[in-house]
């Protein structure tokens, strides 16, 4: 047995599916944890050896700390030796704020706002000048030097270009011993009562002191006296007119525009920040976007009257006060509310939307009385936006979003900034230039930048110029050349934000850690696989653990440790069947070493298919890096769109084509992204996009509720003879609604401790153990089974029992189709891996009657899915395009792309250096192009 030092022992490991397993795992190794999918990979990377590693660091803290904490269950294993430090580098853990970016993740943003607070140049905004700054003794040095004979005025500027009539501004100079004031450039003097016309903008200057400049000492003396107190009251600034040609010239302590007189304050690290008051732009608080009431929405058809529910968010006529209010509006402006909109005059259309406040009268001719009216209307627009900025409620903040759209901020144009910040240069370029750029444009200029400073800013800039190039080499080890450093974390992929996490933590040099990872390669092109596993070698090697949950054939190949786990997934998993090095892993009969030595595969079709004859043409896709791209696709096939990561296929697929697709057959109301034209939508009657994100967040959710198969089992209880005595109704059956539930838990089977700064943790409902109901619903059986006893079945054993129930067997038998027989219906939905998810998302599809004409996107359904596994799936998928669908699928993974009828590959590279069209056509004739990455990997897999 090896040294405990040199491993990491488990002994009778039990979370989830694991049958009692005893495990020794090499340290300071890439050990690599593979089988199929839920056959027990992450019960033991994430469940046994994480838990156990989180629940320790607790134990280390005070025990007034983890009164706060509450406790962590210890995972379901008799001992584990020679654990160190943890860190779990997991798919579902970028923060979903709209502030988080990826500059900020990695921290490269916080070193770029130390570098311009400390070796930028300030630039003023209205003159493009270079600002400049000065010490007393400077600016006293320049006075004598500029105005050596001249008499002049010193002044302190109070009030800039603003509104007002300033009174008490007066009062309050006249009071602090002054005696004359510069009113828009005229001398006053100060009177009792003075003040100045409200409504337009002035400037404001005291007179300090007005004196002739001689080289003396008495001006030297008194010079200094008014420069200090002119600062005092200016703000740090102090202006000075020569009193024969009236010239202004400006001086500060802090950076000022020698010509306007602007200035800026000392620039700080968080003068840079968006996340910070002091330098977010004020008309977006940083995020970059605005929401903005979008008329369209909110009259979609102006051919409708008001009473017929022309307005959208005011519906039909309702007798209540705002239909009031309109038809009083109506009165006034002699229109009545059946007309149609686009009649209604312009006053009257300002005011319902913008609101208004007036009295006015009506003579009636038949009664000769006239009669009072008052409008006292907030405006649909108004009280829309109102409710958006101001309301606490989720669903009425989402009620008022479905009438605005979201567009970039027109003062910062969306770099998140005050104007200020943006005008601090190096190299002729400002912050927001550089998070725009990709990582590999970056670090190019970055590598340059040196050249381009002066002596002075390089001493300053050396040691934070290394942190950041070291940290922009880092994510280009991990293939992320293609990000910039301004994209949101919550438009990340999950292997994307995996990759972030993964360089954050090389950047971070630790030594002795474990680091577990879950399929980092998920979302990446064979050419950057290799980049990837030279990330982790590179980790290993400065003394860490390093285990990784996978399926790729490259990563398995290079590990020096393999632990394969099964023989099958769910309860017919959870033995380790081999574990060795790559090479000893051969030699056994398992399914992941039949794929590997080639005894299995998933065979390549002898013939493609010639699809329907029709096609989708898409013309002219510009959005984000597409160079106004034009691409057909065939109907009738199975389509692969390929490219490396960044390379546009996101972009063309789920924010072009798929958004024009939803608002055509849906009404959607998310916007495409910019394109010309699309033909051939006729010749297709629905899309259906099934992606990556999880099926619910909550413990709530779960395969039987999302796959709606629940609704018929429960409509199956109230059919009992004992329901039917007791008058029960499906609602008794939910464990959402009171009645039937477990009120303690409310119905979720646990119980939510909050853990302060690490996350919620889950533990097991003390009343119901578990079980969601209250004691006289699970007195209700059918077959033998209570409601909680069928959640608890895996899909498997709820297809051999429900085979009698048409409407109930068809949904579950798509879910066993799709390889997930081993999972239960109640499962939590936050326990399924990425993979699973995205195959229950496909299962409620497809157990939905396809009409043979429906337009499928897969995104990457590979995620997560062993070799064996993504056979089942593909069989499945062949099945929908054998009865005349399309399916559209974006992969890397050659397996499927093999498989294809039609290949789209965008290029070359990814970011700036993609979205182009590099190849088209069946698998046989993309690998003749010599320019196209993935024909050089399908090459391979086509010999």
């Amino acid at each position: 047995m090896l040294n405990t030092d040199d491993t990491i022992e488990i002994i009778g490991a039990r979370a989830h599916n694991l049958k009692n397993i005893d495990v020794t795992i090499p340290r300071e190794k890439l050990v690599v944890i593979t089988g199929l999918s839920g056959s027990g990979k992450s019960s033991l990377a994430f469940d046994t050896i994480y838990a156990e590693g989180q629940r320790r660091y607790i134990e280390t803290f005070s025990a007034y700390a983890r009164q706060f904490l509450g406790g962590l269950e210890r995972p379901d294993v008799d001992k584990i030796d020679g654990l160190s430090p943890v860190i779990a580098i997991e798919q579902k853990t970028t923060s979903k704020s709209p502030r988080s970016t990826v500059g900020t993740i990695t921290e490269i943003y916080d070193f770029l706002r130390l570098l311009y607070a400390r070796a930028a140049d300030a630039y003023s905004y209205n003159t493009g000048e270079k600002m400049v700054s000065y010490s007393d003794e400077q600016i006293k040095k320049l006075i004598i030097e500029d105005f050596q004979g001249k008499r002049i005025n010193i002044l302190a500027p109070v009030i800039r270009s603003r509104k007002g009539h300033y009174r008490e501004l007066f009062e309050q100079i006249s009071k602090q011993g002054f005696l004359k004031v510069r009113v828009d450039g005229q001398i006053k003097d100060l009177e009792f009562g003075m003040k100045v016309d409200r409504y337009k903008t002035h400037d404001i200057e005291i007179v300090i002191d007005r004196l002739a400049i001689e080289d003396d000492e008495d001006t030297d003396k008194r010079l200094n006296e008014s420069i200090k107190t002119a600062m005092y009251h200016g703000d740090d600034i102090l202006m000075v007119i020569e009193q024969e040609s009236q010239e202004a010239r400006y001086y500060s302590r802090t950076l000022m525009c020698p010509s306007s007189g602007i200035s800026y304050p000392n620039p700080e690290p968080n003068n840079f920040s968006f996340n910070s008051p002091k330098g977010a732009c004020s008309n977006c608080n940083g995020l970059g976007t605005v929401h903005e009431i979008n008329l369209g929405k909110i009259i979609p058809n102006p051919k409708l009257s008001i009473k017929n529910g022309g307005f959208i968010p005011l519906g039909d006529y309702k007798n209540s006060w705002i239909f009031k209010q309109l038809e009083i509006i109506a009165q006034k402006f002699e229109f009545k509310i059946t007309d149609p909109i686009e009649t209604l005059p312009k006053e009257a259309m300002e005011m319902i939307l913008y609101g208004g406040n007036e009295k006015f009268s009506v003579v009636s001719k038949v009664m000769g009385i006239t009669k009072d009216y008052k409008i006292d209307f907030e405006g649909i627009s108004n009280f829309i936006k109102n409710q958006y900025e101001e309301s606490n409620s989720a669903s009425i903040k989402r009620w008022a979003k479905e009438f605005m759209d979201e567009n970039d901020c027109p003062e910062c144009n969306g770099t998140r900034l005050r104007k200020e910040a943006l005008y601090f240069k190096i190299n002729e370029k400002n912050i927001g230039d550089l998070v725009q750029m990709d990582i590999s444009e970056l670090a190019e200029w970055f590598a340059n930048l040196p050249k381009h400073l002066s002596e002075k800013q390089a001493t300053i800039a050396t040691e934070i110029l290394k942190e950041i190039i070291a940290r922009l080499q880092f994510l280009l080890d991990v293939g992320l050349n293609y990000l910039s450093l301004n994209r949101g974390s919550k438009t990340l992929s999950g292997g994307e934000a995996q990759r972030i996490r993964l360089a954050t933590q090389i950047g971070s040099q630790l030594v002795g850690v474990l680091y577990i990872l879950d399929e980092p390669s998920i979302g990446l092109h064979q050419r950057d696989n290799e980049r990837l596993i030279k990330s982790l070698e590179s980790l290993r090697d400065l003394g860490n653990s390093v285990i990784v949950v996978e399926h790729d054939k490259d990563m398995i190949e290079r590990a020096d440790h393999v632990i394969d786990i099964g023989p099958k997934a769910g309860r017919f998993g959870g033995q380790i069947i081999s574990e060795g090095t790559p090479q000893e892993i051969l030699k056994h009969n398992t399914i992941t070493a039949q794929y590997m030595n080639g005894k299995m595969s998933i065979e390549v079709p002898t013939t493609r298919r010639e699809g329907n004859g029709k096609t989708l043409k898409l013309t002219g896709a510009t959005g984000n890096n597409l160079k106004n791209v034009t691409v057909e696709f065939p109907l009738g096939k199975l389509i692969c769109v390929t490219g490396v990561s960044g390379s546009g296929k996101s972009t063309l697929i789920n924010e072009t084509l798929y958004p024009i697709l939803n608002t055509h057959f849906f009404n959607a109301v998310k916007k495409p992204q910019p394109y010309k034209k699309i033909e051939g939508l006729e010749h297709i009657d629905k899309v259906i996009d099934i992606d990556q994100s999880p099926i619910g967040r909550t413990p709530r959710s779960n395969p039987a509720t999302y796959t709606d198969v629940f609704s018929e089992i429960r409509s199956l209880f109230t059919l009992t003879p004992e329901a039917q005595i007791r008058g029960y109704k499906p609602g008794r059956f939910s464990f959402n609604v009171k009645g039937g539930r477990c009120e303690t838990c409310e119905g979720s089977g646990v119980r939510t401790i909050e853990m302060s700064f690490l996350p919620d943790v889950y533990v097991e409902c003390e009343t119901c153990q578990g079980k969601r109901f209250n004691r006289e619903t699970l007195e209700i059986r059918y077959k033998g089974k209570s409601i909680s006893d069928i959640l608890n079945m895996t899909v498997d054993e709820a297809v051999d029992f429900f085979e009698n129930i048409p409407k109930i067997y068809r949904k579950v038998k798509t879910i066993q189709d799709v390889g997930l027989g081993y999972i239960t219906l109640g499962q939590q939905s936050t326990t399924l891996s990425g993979g699973e998810a995205q195959r229950v998302k496909l299962a409620t599809e497809l157990s939905k009657k396809d009409t043979g004409n429906t337009f499928y996107i897969l995104d990457e359904p590979t995620t997560g899915l062993h070799f064996e596994d993504i056979r089942v799936l593909m069989d499945v998928i062949n099945k929908l395009v054998d009865k005349g669908n399309t399916v559209l699928i974006i992969e890397h993974n050659l397996d499927v792309v093999k498989l294809a009828d039609y290949v789209i590959d965008i290029g070359y590279e990814g970011g700036k250096g993609g979205g182009q069209l590099i190849a088209k056509g069946t698998p046989e004739e993309i690998i003749k192009n010599k320019k196209s990455y993935t024909a050089q990997f399908l090459k391979k897999e086509l010999s």
